[in-house]
């Protein structure tokens, strides 16, 4: 069944409408016509089964069916604060973590970041990377659009982030911290975590996290831990804790 996103004021309680580019793809690409089903979301929460009712140039109509659409979220958000990697990565990795269900992504400029990004085209990178969670949204039947949130300063997110009721910091050398006991302390506390509750998760950039940075983490209460005994690529850990989280509390 086919997956298409709207604005939460396009739906009624019988009806809801589509425009923009998806209007074009329902006509002209998959050629559908009246009658067929699909899955029309708004991206925060609204959610449903729908069958066509009216195909146009400029909006296609559809009525709400009753039946019931199965949750497809994990059952904790997940933020995850990114440091701004190099070259087209950034996009793999949103695709991919928005599959695997993070809640909101927010790259993060921190001190070994080699790319820093240009604010006069933060905004045009900001709506591409928008454009990349929304086609991963649909891919993997999300019932939310993951906000890409705009480039914060390290310092920053660690303030925004202390406040979740789990704040981790994957890190190479973590268990050369006190109280770090190797993955079993990362075990426990992703399986500690309970349905509804706020998960902030931070990624080094390429060159990793500048020993500053641990140490602002750790002052703010943020807990260092190990992701196992290979070093992972900028790209990968995101997906690996995104994956672990899954693995532990999806039902």
């Amino acid at each position: 069944m086919y997956h298409f996103f709207t604005e939460t004021e396009l739906f009624t309680e019988s009806e809801v409408t589509i425009v923009g580019s998806d209007v074009n793809h329902i006509k002209n690409v998959l050629r559908m016509k009246p009658g067929e089903k699909v899955l029309i979301s708004d991206g925060k929460g609204l959610n449903y089964f729908c069958e066509l009712t009216e195909i146009g140039s400029e909006s296609v109509k559809a009525e709400i069916l009753p039946e019931e659409v199965d949750d497809t979220e994990l059952p904790v958000e997940v933020v995850l604060y990114q440091g701004l990697p190099k070259g087209d990565k950034m996009e793999l990795i949103i695709q991919k973590c928005v599959e695997l269900g993070v809640s909101r992504i927010v790259p993060v400029d921190m001190a070994r970041c080699v790319m820093k990004l240009d604010p006069k085209k933060e905004g045009n990178k900001i709506k591409r990377w928008y454009g990349v969670s929304e086609s991963a949204a649909k891919q993997s039947k999300r019932m939310i659009v993951p906000e890409i949130s705009g480039v914060m300063k390290y310092k920053a997110a660690v303030e925004e982030a202390k406040s979740a009721d789990l704040a981790i910091v994957p890190y190479e050398a973590a268990e050369t911290i006190d109280g770090v006991t190797g993955m079993e302390l990362t075990r426990r506390l992703i399986r500690g975590l309970k349905p509804g509750q706020k998960c902030a998760v931070f990624i080094g950039p390429e060159g990793g996290f500048a020993e500053s940075e641990i140490e602002l983490a750790l002052a703010n209460g943020l807990q260092p831990v190990t992701l196992g005994k290979r070093i992972l690529r900028t790209e990968t850990a995101g997906m690996f804790v995104l994956s672990a989280i899954g693995f532990a509390l999806e039902d």
